[in-house]
């Protein structure tokens, strides 16, 4: 069978929840690597956090290598994520089911108190719980968050429905709960998905990319390409 690397787009409980800054209070969202995407609708520009080493120097390599040149955002759904990076997906035919790809190996996560899901965020995909229960990243493929936004209610209920069901688990600062509630983006994968960068150029691009009409799959009707480089 087929393995598809997924984001599941679903309201469910997180297991673990993010602060904002580090148990040293410390933001632990700097980083000095940037690289550049050129896609067929515009150009955005990631920064990779230093506080999640593996993924970084991971996606650095790939970059570096050319793994992701002519790779295509394969999978898009309007107000969540925009997901790219199957190496099968380089002059994959119309109708090649995609999001299969990957190195021959997986990540370990790096979930770390106050990386998460904001709109602009750069996470990795992954294979599901039930066959992948640690969690572990793939090789090569990764997302930028959308998302929405989410009312005081709806993180509140969020927040209740968490203690309720995980009461030794913390929970949502002000701060985040204030970015998912002005800037939006995708509160339920915290804890569940390694974000390891955001975007620093192009959100308007990411914004483009997440509206463009889709077939089966979630895959964009035309092909959006993606060239990568590491800014030095």
């Amino acid at each position: 069978m087929r393995k598809t690397l997924f984001i599941l787009f679903l309201l469910s409980v997180v297991t673990t929840y993010s602060q904002i800054v580090g148990n040293d209070g410390q933001d632990i969202t700097q980083g000095t690597i940037r690289v550049k995407m050129e896609t067929t609708l515009g150009n955005i520009v990631v920064r990779l956090y230093d506080a999640t080493p593996i993924h970084r120097d991971n996606f650095v390599k790939l970059v570096r290598e050319g793994y992701y040149d002519g790779t295509l955002f394969h999978r898009v759904i309007k107000n969540f994520m925009i997901q790219g990076g199957d190496p099968k997906s380089k002059g994959a035919s119309a109708d090649k089911p995609l999001g299969g790809g990957s190195p021959d190996y997986t990540l370990e996560p790096e979930f770390r108190a106050g990386l998460y899901h904001k709109r602009g965020a750069l996470a990795a995909a992954r294979e599901g719980d039930k066959t992948n229960p640690e969690r572990r990243s793939s090789g090569s493929q990764f997302y930028i968050v959308w998302g929405r936004t989410f009312s005081p209610r709806q993180m509140e209920y969020l927040s209740d429905k968490m203690k309720a069901e995980r009461p030794e688990a913390g929970g949502w600062t002000e701060e985040q709960q204030n970015i998912y509630a002005t800037v939006g983006g995708s509160p339920h994968l915290d804890g569940q998905y390694t974000v390891f960068g955001e975007v620093e150029e192009g959100l308007d691009v990411v914004e483009k990319i997440q509206s463009v009409p889709t077939g089966p799959g979630d895959r964009p009707l035309e092909n959006i390409e993606v060239r990568m480089t590491v800014i030095e």
